[in-house]
């Protein structure tokens, strides 16, 4: 009888000390679960810290700056387009003074103002750079005086001033012109520029959003398991309490102890800070803000 009793303490013993140990590890587990929701916060935290700058840089840099050279680029093509018009003008109606001057008996008249002029850089241009002979070089500057009288008619001449005034404004018209397309080119390579690094930053915040949206679903999910060890947790609990009602309980060792004390501390950070951040959330739901996940998750629990 004695011997029986003896084996049965010393199972209740055993029995005990495996519902302690089981407790313990169920703790261990819930604990470091909760240490690792900690974490997933944080990190959400990091990433919408992320996603807000991403998106500021994009809409209040990139874009702006795209939008602005877009428009200098939409006045400049206006621009453009009015200067072409005023060149065709311009060569129709110097066709139409040179055909109404193609009739005329004198041949220095067929010559234009310009054509005379560029003969005459020509010939200077051989004076200068070809090796000649005393007559050819006298021959040459003969040719040029000649030319520079044909200039000086043809300038005298109401019929060729008129053509000579619509060269001008051609040669001016071309001018500008090319300063346009010149310029276009850069403006548009500026709104180009600005507008691939504005598609880079929505590129990261879409990545960004994806990287968030898989935290926030092994949040939830390391969430329900911390709750499952939790509840085991408690029940267990229970069950010691029923199971040594009146006696002294099962006393752990020093290390267990400061293991228990330890994570009893780590436990009292998780719950204030679950505070802090559920005091946060009901503040940015008064304020009719976003939430994200894990707020609203905190708001309901806190409900319930």
């Amino acid at each position: 009888m004695s011997k029986e009793r003896n084996r049965n303490i010393q199972t209740s013993r055993t029995s005990f000390r495996d519902l302690q140990y089981q407790i313990e590890d169920l703790r261990q587990k819930r604990d470091e679960l909760n240490q690792k929701t900690k974490k997933f916060i944080n990190d959400l935290q990091e990433i919408e810290i992320e996603i807000a700058n991403s998106l500021k840089i994009a809409k209040e840099k990139y874009k702006k700056k795209r939008d602005y050279w877009n428009n200098k680029v939409r006045q400049l093509k206006d621009k453009k387009i009015e200067y072409k018009t005023l060149f065709d003008n311009l060569i129709e109606e110097k066709k139409n003074k040179q055909k109404k001057d193609k009739g005329s008996k004198d041949t220095k008249q067929q010559f234009s103002i310009k054509q005379i002029e560029r003969k005459i850089e020509n010939l200077e241009r051989r004076i200068e750079t070809e090796k000649l002979d005393i007559i050819e070089e006298n021959t040459i500057i003969d040719k040029i005086r000649e030319l520079a009288a044909m200039k000086q008619e043809s300038l005298s001449s109401p019929k060729s001033n008129d053509l000579f005034i619509i060269e001008r404004k051609i040669e001016i018209v071309k001018i500008n012109l090319n300063k346009i397309y010149e310029q276009l080119n850069k403006w548009s390579d500026k709104s180009q520029e600005n507008h691939s690094k504005m598609l880079e930053e929505f590129q990261n915040v879409d990545k960004l959003k994806g990287d968030k949206r898989k935290l926030e679903e092994d949040l939830i999910e390391n969430k329900k398991t911390a709750d499952r060890y939790h509840e085991q947790y408690l029940k267990l609990m229970n069950q010691s309490k029923k199971m040594y009602k009146g006696k002294k309980p099962y006393r752990p060792g020093k290390l267990h102890t400061a293991k228990f004390n330890e994570r009893t501390k780590k436990n009292q950070m998780i719950e204030k800070m679950k505070k802090e951040q559920l005091e946060t959330a009901l503040e940015k739901q008064k304020a009719g803000k976003k939430l994200n996940l894990f707020e609203a998750r905190l708001i309901l629990e806190s409900k319930e």
